[in-house]
């Protein structure tokens, strides 16, 4: 639903002001479905015991929430899920064209929203089988996608795009260029 594609068309069905937040809509319902007929397998892949070690997991665990939540305040959580142009439109404004930026977290990574999940998915104490599968499986959707949508932004915003890429790494902050791109 995020292609640029399947926007045009969906929009030929809802309006424009509604499209984003019916993709997160959906999106929130298809992961409230995995989450329903998830079957635990709960063989032990990794433990973690003692407290400074757990303790230490748990902490990048919580960082990884954080970078996640301020990473979507400053680029406009509330753009983001589609709200803004909900309200906007009840109100019968014109939509605003949001600029490029890169504030926060966006001066390190491209991604910081998925690099925030990501952190969350493996900084566990007691890894099971079934989370690491998930943790797995929304890593592999996580790089993949980011190729995806990262030809979508250059389409889109062109050389600003391009540059950012040259200046910030994907995935991994401090290199080069992180998870390619």
């Amino acid at each position: 639903m995020a292609r640029p594609g399947f926007k045009r068309w969906w929009t030929k069905i809802v309006p424009g002001s509604i499209e984003r937040s019916t993709y997160v809509l959906f999106a929130s319902l298809l992961l409230l479905l995995l989450y329903w007929q998830w079957r635990p397998m709960t063989g032990t892949v990794w433990s973690v015991t003692g407290s400074t070690s757990s303790t230490i997991l748990w902490a990048v665990f919580a960082v990884g929430w954080v970078v996640v939540l301020l990473s979507t305040v400053v680029i406009g959580h509330f753009h983001l899920f589609g709200l803004t142009q909900v309200t906007t439109n009840l109100r019968g404004e014109d939509p605003e064209r949001i600029a490029f930026k890169s504030p926060g977290f966006y001066k390190l990574v491209r991604h910081p929203i998925m690099l925030g999940f990501i952190i969350t998915f493996w900084a566990t104490p007691e890894m099971t089988t079934g989370h690491l599968l998930f943790a797995a499986v929304t890593t592999v959707y996580i790089v993949i996608a980011i190729q995806i949508e990262e030809r979508d932004l250059v389409e889109m915003l062109g050389n600003t795009y391009v540059e950012y890429r040259t200046r910030v790494p994907a995935l991994i902050p401090f290199t080069k260029r992180g998870c390619s791109g």
